[in-house]
């Protein structure tokens, strides 16, 4: 049988192993430790300008991060949270742990990103809104400009969803350090991993001890096991944290990576009635996925074209099912500026493409090749 070519699949160099091997060398492989120090140190040296600095703390998923996030920005029972619509649900699930309403914003032709018109729409309707919850899809950084002078404008806390964003920019700022709150995740499938695990970003110390209290259980400095609030076990391993500080050596050179796979595709592709996952001018995409949109009026199912691609062993997936489309959500409102929903087009126009950076460049014809099949007649 020939080898499984991936959607995303970990890659793994070496050096992970010398500070896994320390940790266990110093028999510290509990939550917390030097590596998840260290890890957070390097990650915020990675991210910010010496203009900008943010605090970090590892946790035990993106989610987590998230999850964090929105407690820190004050969300309650009954709130109004503003939310992407094209996202993964870890996004947006984390507002109703606290029992919040989300209502999700359609997104943009230009990035699949929140489109800023649909989001100053929203807030028309809900003036009360405190809490702006945006994710840059695919790598690809969302209207930033707009969006933090839109959040200003309402005085209202940006939470910034740059899990699927790693070391992408926006006029040269890096995704993460946008929000008051941001969170990035190291998930399996990520442009780099420590097989799962997050990081939340805040702007101030206290934020980020507030947040590091809550994710060990919310104990207070006590002899004895004394708790005032709700916390949660959210703390990074030490081991998984040495995972992702040799994997943090490697970052710029996996999204190099990633944009040669979405090039030879863009070329691939050149007289198909398809265009790639698009970008706004300015920005810098990570490339974590690339994906492809077929032509309106095109008469090929991108579902098809999954299966197809699954017969000769090749991994693809649909586009994010828009929130609003999830049944969990159905009595949540969505705001959107046209008749029809952005997000409902891409998803049943879209699909994403094997971007795995251990994929040759044979490998990758032969995806295309699979591709090309399928608009023949």
């Amino acid at each position: 049988m020939e080898k499984r070519i991936y959607l995303s699949s970990p890659t793994m160099h070496g050096e992970e192993m010398k500070y896994v091997q320390e940790a266990f060398d110093k028999n510290w492989v509990a939550p917390l430790g030097f590596n998840c120090d260290n890890f957070e140190t390097e990650m915020c040296n990675y991210l910010c300008s010496e203009n900008d600095e943010r605090f970090a703390l590892a946790v035990v998923s993106g989610t987590a991060a998230i999850h964090l996030a929105v407690k820190l920005a004050g969300v309650k029972k009954g709130d109004v949270v503003l939310c992407s619509d094209m996202t993964f649900s870890a996004t947006v699930n984390p507002v109703s742990y606290e029992n919040a309403n989300q209502v999700f914003v359609d997104c943009e032709r230009d990035s699949w990103n929140i489109d800023p018109d649909a989001l100053e729409k929203a807030f028309v309707k809900y003036p009360e809104a405190k809490v702006v919850i945006i994710a840059h899809l695919y790598g690809v950084p969302c209207n930033m400009d707009r969006i933090v002078e839109i959040c200003k404008k309402h005085n209202a806390i940006l939470i910034e969803d740059a899990a699927e964003a790693l070391s992408a920019t926006y006029h040269g700022k890096q995704c993460g350090t946008f929000g008051k709150h941001n969170a990035i995740s190291f998930n399996g499938n990520k442009i780099i991993t420590t097989s799962g695990g997050g990081m939340l970003l805040t702007e101030t110390a206290e934020e980020r001890q507030k947040a590091f209290f809550w994710a060990t259980q919310a104990r207070e400095p006590a002899l004895w096991y004394q708790h005032e609030e709700i916390g949660y076990n959210y703390r990074m391993s030490n081991v998984v944290a040495g995972i992702g500080r040799g994997q943090l050596l490697h970052l710029d050179e996996h999204r190099d990576l990633k944009e040669k796979i979405y090039r030879r595709y863009e070329e691939g592709f050149k007289g198909l009635p398809v265009k790639m996952n698009p970008y706004l001018p300015d920005t810098k995409p990570n490339f974590w996925l690339s994906c492809m949109i077929i032509d309106e009026g095109c008469d090929v199912d991108p579902m098809n074209i999954i299966k197809i691609l699954a017969d000769n062993n090749i991994e693809s997936r649909p586009i994010w099912k828009p929130m609003h489309m999830q049944p969990v959500f159905k009595d949540n409102d969505f705001i959107s500026v046209g008749e029809k929903s952005v997000g409902e087009d891409v998803f049943s126009r879209g699909l994403c493409l094997p971007s795995d950076i251990k994929m040759t460049e044979e490998e990758q014809e032969k995806v295309i090749s699979v591709i090309k099949s399928c608009f023949e007649v």
